[in-house]
């Protein structure tokens, strides 16, 4: 695996961009790479720095204002060539339908659970190794 992942991290609200900083520590597990941190507090952002390219997984917040990750989401789904994997923050756990809609590759509820989002954020970091490789 590459030494150094870099994780876009989408929200409007900077204690969320905190918890998936916390939860994350320097390696959401220990196969996986070392992690670098890219925030963005609006789409426009978002869009920006995957355009910059570099991006291995984007962590989106659904509950972000004015537009939420699930739709920032499917908008990068469908205009960014080869998206990297997406994992959506939901506000609960019924939402999980609205991620399969917005064809997040993972999901998790908020508040961040340390364990849970750390196994989820590890486990698109494989994927994404596999799929270079």
């Amino acid at each position: 695996m590459q030494p150094t992942a870099t994780v876009l991290v989408y929200s409007d609200d900077s204690t969320t961009r905190e918890q998936v900083r916390l939860a994350t520590g320097r390696k959401p597990a220990p196969d996986a790479p070392l992690v670098e941190f890219v925030e963005c507090a609006t789409p426009e952002a978002v869009l920006r720095e995957l355009g910059r390219g570099g991006i291995d997984v984007c962590v989106l917040d659904g509950e972000a204002v004015p537009m939420g990750g699930m739709g920032v989401c499917r908008q990068i789904k469908d205009e960014v060539f080869n998206c990297p994997p997406v994992l959506l923050l939901m506000g609960r756990p019924q939402d999980a339908w609205l991620a399969t809609w917005s064809r997040a590759d993972a999901a998790v509820t908020l508040p961040v659970d340390p364990v849970e989002f750390a196994s989820a954020l590890a486990s698109l970091l494989r994927q994404k190794r596999l799929l270079s490789a």
